[in-house]
């Protein structure tokens, strides 16, 4: 990449006046047409601007500009900066469609929106040059002209290229990967097994092995733990209803103890 001087129609005018270089000289310097150097010279071109000091800006040295006015076919060169300056980034603006494609615009978001559902509207916005509330009324088909919408690729419409649409597929699909993992490691763990589960032993179990064992051969569970399947078992258990008296057989009870007393006394007396 040629690095150009600073002004570069102001420092020609210095030139011009100040030094006695030829129009090719200054022309290939100042990255201008020989004509418009010819032009500054005449005063047709520049009028109004003041000339800038190159030598004073620490773009050219002294010596350099003799040595291109002793010899007409030196070419000057550009002294290298004692300060790096960094390059300015300007920020990507809104993608500029022609006018004569803006109407193909809604066909293109609504493609996009049935083909790649995983495109973030920003993403759309910079790949079509639409707005947000374009991209909102096609998806709720509050679009002016929604009965008549088709959905067309934006590449065969001339919208975008294929490589910024397949980059920006990439990308949505990186982050929705992203965002599986990371729902997937905040998910919950699993829930606790009830106690008759975990504590109780009862059934046939299954061995390490995978062969069924009997329940006698499975460890016998605490004290704690007996008392209170008992307990359990007794609470679920129903109650037996007690049968009332029978009144014939308590008397007959009664007259038996009777008599067998009687026969009791008359032996003793005997």
């Amino acid at each position: 990449m040629t690095r150009t001087p600073l002004m570069p129609k102001a420092t020609a005018v210095w030139l011009v006046d100040n030094t006695s270089l030829t129009f090719e000289q200054i022309a290939e310097f100042c990255q201008l047409h020989v004509l418009e150097v010819k032009g500054i010279a005449d005063g047709d071109v520049a009028q109004g601007i003041k000339g800038m000091d190159p030598i004073s800006s620490g773009q050219l040295s002294r010596d350099e500009i003799h040595i291109a006015e002793e010899d007409p076919s030196h070419r000057l060169k550009l002294l290298e900066p004692k300060v790096e300056v960094p390059e300015v980034k300007t920020k990507r603006g809104p993608r500029y469609t022609p006018v004569s494609r803006r109407q193909d615009r809604p066909n293109a978001i609504l493609w996009l929106l049935k083909s790649h559902p995983e495109l973030k509207d920003s993403q759309i916005m910079r790949l079509v040059g639409t707005t947000k509330p374009t991209i909102l009324a096609i998806k709720e088909r509050t679009h002016w002209n929604s009965p008549n919408l088709i959905a067309q690729d934006p590449v065969t419409l001339g919208l975008c290229s294929q490589i910024d649409l397949d980059a920006a597929v990439k990308r949505a699909a990186a982050r929705l990967e992203r965002e599986r993992k990371k729902a997937a490691k905040d998910a919950p763990a699993g829930t606790l097994l009830p106690t008759e589960e975990t504590i109780g032993v009862a059934g046939i179990a299954e061995g390490e092995s995978g062969e069924a064992f009997e329940p006698d051969s499975a460890p016998e569970p605490d004290m704690a733990t007996s008392l209170a399947r008992e307990a359990r078992d007794a609470m679920a258990a129903p109650e037996e209803e007690e049968e009332a008296p029978d009144v014939e057989s308590v008397f007959a009870k009664l007259k038996d103890l009777k008599v067998s007393g009687e026969h009791s006394d008359d032996d003793t007396q005997d």
